[in-house]
């Protein structure tokens, strides 16, 4: 039979970063290519002791149907943690309980995009944002970063030449792949052109809390006077990525038209995760847990980062983050990119070529993404290693 498949879905094609880790399952492959948290990250024993409570003293609340705005007290607490950060204000805004931090996103744009309306990213950004922006049939268009973010002049200019811009997405704290954050100054302008040129901002933040050197910044949210920001957050890097727990914080008028598209997608997210996550945040030392994952990825950026500048060649220039997940390299013209990522793993390391972050298939990048959280110490090294003598 042949199949005549939609065209928000003809043109879509698997995540690069799924299909490279598919290489990762190899025995004695080192992945620098996943963005997943460490292994000693995850408060197992905890998770393991609140949900043998849960299920003895309440299993039909955690295992019914339940609300689309998400387990009330998890509710009440990211309220409360947001509104620290002046990422919400009572009466100005409402939260949604997402299926992870993606699909906070993902709603949004189901809420705002109709079909060839522009939506704006980082080049290069979040590949699993950017196929969600792309099943919309929306116009997906890169503006490029310099060192303190997204350039404004460049987005600009490009707000005022494509159609319809509606959203622009940003990731401002250790972004995805580039590990970059976008300085204070820099989210003012964002925030003041949003203003200006009437757009909306989606805030994506799983890596904020993750901050292992440096000052905390505040977020684009903590300036929105119009309601004009989507804040979309996320448990899956500081708890469990598998038990799916995300967050939009935004306006009343924005959060009720992705309560309607989360009952068309899922109804709701998972219960009990909820009430996992709600246990961890109130009858654990939380602040405790989130000071031992900043002191664990502190430590392996650093034994990545030693090898690096032990390893590869002077000429190959790598991102220098201060939290979150991941370091860019940028090769010298004399390396192929594409044939060097091809090349890695048949030496034994795996890692995700630039291409794969990029918005439009006529951009172009000589560089690569490397993840530190999730070999060992030793993988670290040793990885280093190899691609140092790959790269020559």
């Amino acid at each position: 039979m042949e199949y005549k498949f939609s065209e928000k879905v003809s043109n879509l094609k698997p995540s690069a970063i799924r299909e490279i880790l598919k290489m990762t399952s190899v025995p004695g492959i080192i992945s620098f290519a996943a963005g997943n948290p460490a292994p000693d990250a995850f408060p197992v024993e905890d998770i393991k002791r609140i949900t043998g409570e849960i299920l003895s003293a309440d299993p039909i609340a955690a295992l019914q149907y339940s609300i689309t705005e998400g387990y009330v007290p998890l509710r009440e607490d990211v309220k409360a943690r947001l509104a620290k950060k002046g990422s919400y204000i009572e009466g100005k805004d409402e939260v949604i309980i997402t299926s992870g931090g993606q699909q906070a996103t993902e709603l949004s744009c189901k809420s705002f995009l109709n079909e060839g309306d522009t939506i704006i990213a980082e080049s290069p950004s979040f590949v699993g944002c950017l196929n969600a922006f792309r099943s919309y049939n929306a116009n997906l268009v890169g503006v490029e970063m310099d060192e303190e973010g997204i350039s404004i002049e460049k987005l600009r200019d490009a707000v005022k030449r494509e159609p319809n811009v509606k959203l622009v997405y940003v990731i401002p704290n250790f972004q995805n792949p580039t590990g970059k954050c976008m300085t204070a100054k820099r989210r003012r302008e964002l925030y003041e052109l949003a203003c200006e040129l009437d757009f909306v901002i989606i805030e994506d933040d799983p890596y904020g809390e993750l901050r292992f050197e440096g000052e905390d910044i505040p977020t684009i949210k903590s300036l929105d006077k119009e309601g004009r920001v989507i804040y979309a957050g996320s448990f899956s890097k500081i708890i469990s990525p598998g038990m799916r727990v995300g967050y939009v914080s935004a306006a009343p008028e924005i959060i009720s038209k992705i309560v309607v598209c989360k009952q068309v997608s899922d109804v709701h997210s998972n219960i009990l995760a909820q009430m996992i996550c709600h246990r961890l945040l109130t009858e654990t030392d939380f602040d405790s847990h989130l000071s031992k994952l900043r002191d664990i990825y502190r430590r392996k950026y650093r034994i990545m980062a030693d090898a690096i500048e032990k390893y590869f060649p002077k000429d190959v220039k790598v991102t220098k983050p201060q939290g979150g997940l991941f370091i860019w390299a940028d090769l010298p013209d004399r390396i192929d990119m594409l044939e060097f990522c091809r090349q890695a793993p048949a030496q034994g390391v795996a890692v995700v070529p630039g291409t794969a972050f990029l918005c439009s298939p006529k951009d172009s990048t000589n560089s690569f993404r490397m993840n530190f959280s999730t070999p060992t110490d030793e993988q670290l090294v040793k990885g280093c290693e190899i691609l140092g003598r790959l790269l020559g």
